[in-house]
C-alpha cells in the first residue's frame, strides 16, 4: 500500500470498531438470503455506502465474488498471488470487458473487504488495514465504475402471482469529470461505462433516495424466486432476456406447495427483517432529532 492510500484509508475509517458477526461465515455462504441481509446491514452500521455493481451491463453478484475470494484465501492472500484473472473466470465475462480483474479488485475492497475481516477472519476491534489495498490516487482509478443501487419500487414486468409486494433495482451510469476526452485513452475498456445521456428520463423518488439509511423493504417469496431463476437463465439464454419473465412466472406455477413454502418462507424472514430494522431506523431518528434539538438550545443559550 502506497503511503497516500495508507492516508486515505485510515481518514476513512478512522476510530471505528468493526462489530459482532451477523452470521457465520458457512451460513452467509451457503444462504444467499442471509448473505444480502447482513452484507446490507454491516455496511449501515459501519456507515458506508452499499451499492450493487455492473460489469458488462450485468449485476454483480457479490455473493459469488465473496466465496470465491475467500476460498482462496481472502483479498490480501488473492491480490498477493494475481489469482484476480482466476476468480474473475467464474463469472463468464463477455470478451469486450478487458479490465475485469481490476474492477473485481476495487469493488471487493469498497465492499466485502470488511466483512470478510468480520466473517471470514473474525476479527474484532480496531478495523483492518489491508496489506496489499486497491491503489486509491492511481490514474486508472479515478474513472467511476457503472453501479445500480437498490431503489425499491414496483415490478412491472415480473407480476407477482399471489399479488406479494415487489421491488426493482435501478441503476445509473455516469461519469463524473465531464472533460473533453477527445485527446486522452478512455480508461474503462469496456467493463467501465461512461454515461451518455440521450434523452431525460423521469425517475420515480423512494424513501431511501433521501435517506440511504432507511431499511431496505421486504421482497416477496415471488421475488427471490424471481431473481434466483433470472440470474440462471442470463447465463444460460444471453439473447432471450424478454422471454425471461413468462418463462419464470411458468416455473413458479409448475411448483408444487411444499416447493412454493421454501422461497415463501425467505418471503417472511425478510419481512421480519424489515420491520425489525424499520423499528431500529424510527428509534435512531428520533434519538438523532432530539439530540439536534437540544443542540440548537445550547447554540441558543450561547448567543444569547
Amino acid at each position: 500500500m502506497s503511503p497516500g492510500s495508507k492516508r486515505k484509508f485510515k481518514a476513512g475509517m478512522e476510530n471505528k470498531h468493526y462489530p459482532a458477526p451477523l452470521a457465520s461465515h458457512e451460513d452467509v455462504v451457503n444462504d444467499p438470503s442471509v448473505f444480502w441481509d447482513t452484507l446490507r446491514r454491516f455496511h449501515f452500521v459501519m456507515g458506508t455506502k452499499f451499492m450493487i455493481p455492473v460489469i458488462g451491463g450485468k449485476e454483480l453478484d457479490l455473493q459469488v465474488l465473496y466465496v470465491e475470494t475467500t476460498n482462496r484465501g481472502g483479498y490480501d492472500k488473492v491480490v498477493a498471488e494475481k489469482k484476480w484473472r482466476e476468480v474473475g473466470s467464474v463469472f463468464c465475462f463477455s470478451a469486450t470487458t478487458t479490465s475485469a480483474s481490476f474492477v473485481l479488485k476495487k469493488h471487493y475492497f469498497s465492499l466485502l473487504y470488511h466483512y470478510e475481516q468480520v466473517h471470514f477472519f473474525k476479527i474484532q476491534g480496531p478495523v483492518s488495514t489491508p496489506a496489499v489495498a486497491f491503489p486509491l490516487g492511481s490514474p486508472s482509478s479515478k474513472t467511476e465504475l457503472a453501479i445500480v443501487e437498490y431503489s425499491p419500487e414496483p415490478i412491472r414486468d415480473c407480476p407477482d402471482p399471489s399479488t406479494e409486494s415487489s421491488e426493482v433495482l435501478h441503476g445509473v451510469l455516469y461519469h463524473p469529470d465531464q472533460q473533453d476526452l477527445s485527446n486522452s485513452i478512455p480508461q474503462y475498456d469496456g467493463a467501465i461505462v461512461p454515461y451518455t445521456p440521450n434523452r431525460r428520463r423521469r425517475r420515480r423518488r423512494s424513501r431511501r433516495s433521501g435517506d440511504p439509511s432507511y431499511p431496505k423493504p421486504n421482497r416477496s417469496g415471488y421475488n427471490f424466486f424471481f431473481a434466483e431463476k433470472h440470474y440462471k437463465l442470463k447465463s444460460l439464454y444471453p439473447n432471450r432476456e424478454r422471454e425471461f419473465t413468462k418463462m419464470i412466472g411458468q416455473s413458479w406455477s409448475s411448483l408444487s406447495a411444499e416447493e412454493r413454502m421454501v422461497y415463501q418462507n425467505i418471503g417472511l424472514k425478510d419481512k421480519e427483517r424489515y420491520k425489525r430494522e424499520l423499528k431500529e431506523y424510527k428509534e435512531k431518528l428520533q434519538l438523532r432529532q432530539a439530540m439536534e434539538v437540544e443542540l440548537n438550545i445550547k447554540a441558543q443559550d450561547v448567543q444569547d
